[in-house]
């Protein structure tokens, strides 16, 4: 049913609350409608200003949470549609909604953030398009005929949470013989509808309940909750009691001297308060409009006991579907791997945020930069990724230079580092513009995300070229460079051992080398000659600027010949090896923990198995000291930490003021766990071939992956035994694969399941 919109967006008529430290109230709107015969079928399309809950004849419509979610608005603005056929009766209808600020009007960012980053007036904006037996049809929308009404959500907020009170509530509000003489009218607003969209990106939804592991008094005498997993949504509450007593839910991801430890969340208070209105059969409640991440809750003023069943935790993300899967011998690993995909879990909440606890949750480019390839095996991410795609080019399109955003949707950034004003270029981060759209290209053969990113894409390496300038090598001033590299002191998080100039001239590099082969996908010949072009003048610059000679560079880090192998910045097959044994030792020389930030982490483990020193990196990835991706499960993680000691060895919290328990940027190593560890990796784009090559190591004694390709699953399971590596493998059809074991040459499969056998040596074996 595609038709121009006749609706027009409203609003409770009284001037709206000014902000308030709580969130602010989110108003009832409902109107009534008849149906006049038999309903052949009825569609309802429905967006906000705002966040809204739809309702229809006393029901609430559809099952999506915090719709229609967060895009870059003033460019793209999504509406959903639900069929809503059965929900209609002959004669009286009625509809309704909640509306609520969200991210359009809601508090959002850094230092006290912004509100009406969007505007000044939240709004509901609905159509209901009812087409009868006859073939007549109607349309029912929204305009100055609705009424309005203060509802039992006192307060509001992403970041504030939730204040109800069940008192408030109208009975019955939503139902067609509902008396709202005494509501008060709406105003309409001023809305350009050409923004809207249908939308293209899977619903936040409510995924799972979990109850809590234990329930615990803490030594000031609070109710404490763990769940037993850091997770994002928020509680669902089942109590009785005197009408009138408000219950307080506070949430934190980590308890510090066993009390709740909300100091990372900085300004986010993350509170929810539920006020009974004392029905005798008890009352059930969930908040509608926030989320929280948290592992812990807090509960006071409950009434009597709690017993088993009374709270759950509702967990809240994007529905994605789940695509990939992992394990090992080693439990360790597995804890690890787990920490991952629910990192990813949390922080796929609409758009693919950073962190999902704190005053922030903000749509970072450089996190899902170094984490795309992961989320791609684990969930099918095509159609969350690119929606988010556009609206990163839709906000670079209002730079005059063609730089991208270093968020996405943007706001206003009170970040506290020294960040220059304006958009400025930001290596590794900026970048995304051209990383994304590859990874989508090799994982799932979407050659039209390309197409679409192509503008934004050479944009962005196009204003690299002119800031770097003849030399080809940029960096100077602030960059975020290789961020929270593990020696940055808590108070400066950007302080890393290598520098900005070395960090943003191989990402210069890598960017253009694959926008020229982004190029050559589309036919785009001489764009393709010329960024091949760019990209070889780039790797000489780089190598004249930060090469000593033969493999070794001006600075000695892990992130720096971890860069340099992974974009292939040295000449030749004498200097990668012999930058892979610098590599090496610097590892070693560090006792095998890591040395790295949020842009050399994706890259060391690969860098150190592509020049033969796979036994170095399983020792970095299986080290158990500070920093290491171990100790954090050894801590009791699980999800990913933003820093490597975001809970410090006596198990005192991180003093710096960005310290979140659910950052997925340094989980990226789950993307060489699957296609080093596993060995199952695409060949083609699309995995129209595999690249079977498992690299046994690590003391592992068995390992099994599997992902859903677009051609089917595919599978490899390997095993060692008495001396022999044992490898199973499911080729989907259509699909072919290469298969690739230690000592062995080559062979090729095609669709079906096979086994191989080749000799295994351990490390001291071969020794």
């Amino acid at each position: 049913m595609s038709h121009p919109w006749t609706a027009q967006v409203i609003t409770p008529a009284r001037p709206q609350e000014p902000p308030a430290t709580a969130g602010r109230p989110a108003p009832l709107l409902r109107a009534v409608f008849t149906v006049s015969s038999q309903v052949r079928r009825a569609e309802l399309r429905v967006t906000a200003l705002g966040v809204y809950e739809m309702h229809l004849n006393g029901g609430v419509v559809g099952d999506h949470v915090l719709a229609p979610g967060w895009t870059s608005y003033h460019h793209r603005h999504r509406y959903q549609s639900f069929d809503v056929t059965t929900l209609l009766r002959p004669g009286t209808n009625a509809w309704g909604a909640y509306l609520a600020d969200g991210w359009y009007r809601g508090l959002l960012g850094f230092n006290g953030g912004n509100r009406d980053i969007y505007g000044p007036d939240t709004g509901l904006l609905a159509e209901l398009r009812i087409e009868y037996a006859d073939g007549s049809l109607q349309t029912v929308t929204t305009g100055p005929g609705w009424r309005a009404s203060a509802g039992p959500v006192i307060a509001a907020g992403l970041y504030e949470g939730e204040d109800f009170d069940a008192r408030r509530e109208p009975p019955g509000w939503s139902e067609p013989d509902f008396d709202d003489t005494h509501w008060q009218p709406v105003r309409v607003v001023d809305f350009d509808t050409s923004v809207l969209f249908p939308a293209d990106s899977p619903p936040v939804r409510r995924i799972e309940c979990l109850p809590p592991v234990a329930v615990t008094t803490s030594p000031a005498g609070r109710t404490l909750l763990d769940f037993g997993q850091n997770l994002v949504g928020r509680l669902r509450i089942r109590v009785r009691g005197e009408a009138g007593r408000t219950v307080t839910l506070r949430h934190a991801e980590v308890l510090e001297i066993g009390e709740l430890c909300v100091r990372p969340l900085r300004g986010a208070t993350a509170t929810d308060r539920y006020t009974l209105r004392g029905d005798t059969d008890g009352e059930q409640w969930e908040p509608r409009f926030t989320f929280h991440g948290f592992r812990y809750a807090e509960i006071d003023n409950w009434p009597g006991e709690l017993a088993p069943g009374d709270v759950t935790a509702v967990v809240l993300h994007s529905d994605l579907h789940r695509t990939g899967w992992f394990e090992t011998s080693d439990p360790s690993l597995n804890r690890l791997h787990e920490n991952v995909v629910w990192g990813m879990r949390g922080n796929f909440l609409d758009v693919p945020t950073d962190c999902p606890q704190r005053d922030e949750r903000l749509g970072w480019s450089g996190d899902i930069q170094v984490f795309a390839p992961t989320a791609t095996f684990l969930y099918d991410t095509k159609d969350f990724l690119r929606s988010w795609l556009r609206d990163f080019a839709a906000d670079q399109s209002e730079d005059p230079d063609g730089i991208p955003p270093v968020i996405s949707p943007t706001i206003p950034l009170n970040i506290p580092v020294p960040m220059p004003p304006g958009n400025p270029p930001m290596a590794g981060w900026c970048d995304a513009a051209v990383i994304v759209p590859w990874v989508l290209y090799e994982r799932y053969g979407d050659t039209e995300v390309l197409r679409t990113q192509y503008p934004s894409m050479r944009s962005w390496v196009d204003a690299v070229d002119r800031i770097a300038g003849p030399g080809h090598v940029w960096g100077e001033g602030f960059q975020f460079g290789d961020w929270l590299d593990p020696t940055a002191s808590p108070d400066d998080p950007g302080q890393s051992m290598t520098s900005s100039q070395l960090v943003a001239t191989a990402f210069f590099a890598h960017s253009a080398r694959l926008l020229s082969r982004t190029a050559e996908v589309l036919g785009e010949k001489d764009d393709a000659e010329r960024y091949h072009a760019l990209a070889g003048a780039v790797r000489h610059a780089f190598r004249a600027r930060f090469h000593t000679g033969g493999g070794r560079l001006v600075e000695e880090t892990q992130t720096a010949y971890a860069l340099a192998l992974g974009f292939d910045l040295l000449h030749d097959d004498a200097e990668r090896a012999e930058a892979g044994n610098r590599l090496a030792a610097l590892v070693t020389e560090r006792g095998h923990r890591i040395g790295t930030g949020f842009l050399g982490t994706p890259l060391v483990c690969d860098a150190l198995t592509a020049t033969g020193h796979t036994d170095t990196a399983y020792r970095l990835l299986l080290e158990r000291s500070c920093p290491s991706w171990l100790y954090q499960v050894d801590m009791g993680a699980t999800t990913i930490w933003e820093r490597w000691d975001s809970l410090l060895p006596d198990g005192s919290v991180n003093p710096g003021e960005m310290t979140s328990f659910n950052h997925y940027a340094l989980g990226a190593i789950a993307d060489w766990l699957h296609r080093t560890v596993a060995g199952l990796a695409p060949a083609a784009p699309g995995y129209r071939r595999l690249l079977v090559r498992p690299r046994p190591g690590g003391g592992l004694t068995w390992v099994k992956a599997a992902h859903e390709t677009p051609y089917g699953r595919a599978e490899v399971a390997w095993r060692l035994h008495e001396g022999e590596l044992t490898v199973d493998v499911t080729v989907p059809q259509g699909t072919e694969a290469t298969i690739d074991l230690p000592g062995a040459e080559p062979t090729r499969a095609g669709p079906g399941t096979h086994t191989f056998h080749a000799p295994h040596r351990t490390t001291e074996e071969q020794q």
